[in-house]
């Protein structure tokens, strides 16, 4: 209810185990927001932007960055295992948790289906007599097992992958810049890649800031680690600490490595029209370094199975919250003995398998289907935390400023600044003709959980209302008794 904080009682509530440590929630952080949509995505983005691909990374890494310090003031302020539903709930009421719950569910599942349906495209390279279709079905279910086990496996799987994808980019970094600087034997272009061939903005500025409507997808994810910082044995201060790393993250990771991809090798390189090839291995090739292309495939790969684990993950958390607040069948709130949330896990495999079959019936339309699915569903979820915040913080100020420990920069103006440049992006979705359908199936997977809601709100008051009229008429009885 909208004016309440999170209440949740203990003796009636399953509770999940506080058992990731310090480094668990720090990779799981790093690693969130890293995913194939870099490493392979990118050169999509800069064919259409060139070398102007930094200037959308970076508004996109900005508009990401205020959005995760907004829910970071929150998980740090009341952390709450399971999901960021809970917060939309005691922001802006039960309507708000229902509906950020089941969104954020929804677009994970559909995440985990892309996923394992990319991660399968990747591995037939490697076993081509294995149909995808059972490629995708290996994944699911190994990642599964591994999630079914305990949170802390989870947590050590997601570890390696994400120590993968950071070596991975830390190395291609700094060999990018001896590289770029001419600190090693060779020639090198320095920066006349950035000004050369049409220079800095060759489509001009609209198709940059048209990029960064694009690439903002590419970095949603990096709340996982204020969800998974709620298992921990210090909620607060890990979430507080996933949030403060998200930009210097963004600014590593995102803006530095796609700076000196388009400083290596030419923007009108077509990078796009290489199947499941990578800027990244096209730029080290570019370095002279050896079997540069196979092990992007393998980091690539890798990092479509960290985010298939992070998805089976935060699917089952969001689902868990969503059951604890009956927005959910109560059967799946049962954990087993290791505090794992069993049947919320399997439940949220079940895209997935939907997936494997598409893909085994319609294997070449099945992603583009899977990938517009999901389309602008994140800031539907992130507008509605946004304005959760504003609410939030101001009751916090009143009743319990000692729990804003981490806040909003220039509250409020920052947070509405974030919201308008929000609803900005929606505008443009609309306006752009390729991602218009995305939009469109978003809003409407929107209204459909909106109305859910509706009916679900009708049920319960007219069953509370049914229970009242029948203690009315016992009590009555009992009175003329």
């Amino acid at each position: 209810m909208a004016g309440n904080y999170i209440k949740q009682d203990p003796s009636t509530q399953a509770k999940l185990q506080n058992t990731l440590k310090n480094r668990h929630v720090t990779m799981i952080a790093l690693g969130g927001i890293i995913g194939a949509g870099l490493f392979v995505g990118s050169g999509a983005v800069i064919n259409a932007t060139g070398p102007a691909a930094v200037i959308s990374y970076t508004l996109s890494g900005i508009l990401m960055l205020l959005i995760m310090r907004m829910i970071g003031e929150m998980a740090v302020a009341q952390p709450s295992a399971g999901s960021i539903s809970e917060y939309a709930r005691s922001g802006l009421g039960n309507w708000a948790g229902f509906s950020v719950g089941w969104l954020y569910w929804y677009m994970w599942v559909i995440v985990a289906a892309i996923e394992a349906v990319a991660g399968a495209g990747i591995l037939v390279n490697y076993f081509p007599d294995i149909p995808p279709w059972i490629l995708c079905l290996v994944l699911l279910v190994v990642l599964t097992l591994t999630n079914l086990y305990s949170v802390r496996s989870f947590a050590e799987t997601e570890f390696w992958f994400a120590s993968i994808k950071i070596f991975a980019i830390t190395f291609f970094i700094v060999f990018g810049a001896i590289y770029t600087l001419g600190l090693r034997p060779g020639e090198s272009p320095g920066l006349s890649n950035l000004y050369t061939a049409g220079g800095f903005f060759p489509n001009g500025v609209v198709a940059a800031l048209v990029g960064s409507v694009t690439v903002l997808f590419s970095m949603g994810g990096a709340e996982i680690a204020t969800i998974a910082a709620a298992e921990s044995d210090q909620p607060a201060k890990y979430a507080a600490k996933a949030t403060n790393q998200v930009m210097y993250r963004i600014l590593f990771f995102y803006i530095f490595s796609v700076f000196f991809i388009v400083a290596i090798v030419p923007w009108n390189f077509e990078f796009a029209g290489i199947a499941i090839q990578s800027p990244f291995a096209i730029a080290l090739e570019r370095l002279g370094i050896p079997f540069a292309s196979s092990l992007m495939q393998v980091v690539v790969l890798t990092a479509v199975l960290s985010s298939l684990n992070s998805c089976l993950y935060i699917t089952s958390r969001s689902l868990f919250a969503l059951t604890r607040q009956g927005d959910a069948p109560k059967f799946l709130i049962k954990l087993n003995k290791r505090g794992v949330p069993v049947r919320a896990i399997l439940a949220g495999t079940v895209f997935g398998y939907v997936g494997v079959v598409l893909n085994y019936f319609f294997p070449r339309t099945v992603f583009l289907f899977l990938i517009n699915s999901a389309g602008a569903i994140s800031l539907f979820y992130y507008l509605v935390l946004a304005f959760a915040q504003i609410r939030l913080r101001r009751r916090f100020e009143q009743e319990a400023p000692e729990k804003l420990k981490l806040k909003m920069w220039f509250f409020p103006y920052l947070s509405y600044i974030t919201i308008i440049w929000m609803f900005v992006v929606l505008i443009a979705m609309a306006w752009i003709p390729s991602t218009r359908s995305q939009l469109l199936l978003s809003l409407a997977s929107f209204g459909v959980i909106l109305v859910a809601y509706l009916v679900r709100s009708w049920y319960s008051k007219r069953i509370r209302g049914q229970a009242t009229e029948e203690i009315d008429e016992y009590v009555d009885a009992t009175v003329n008794d």
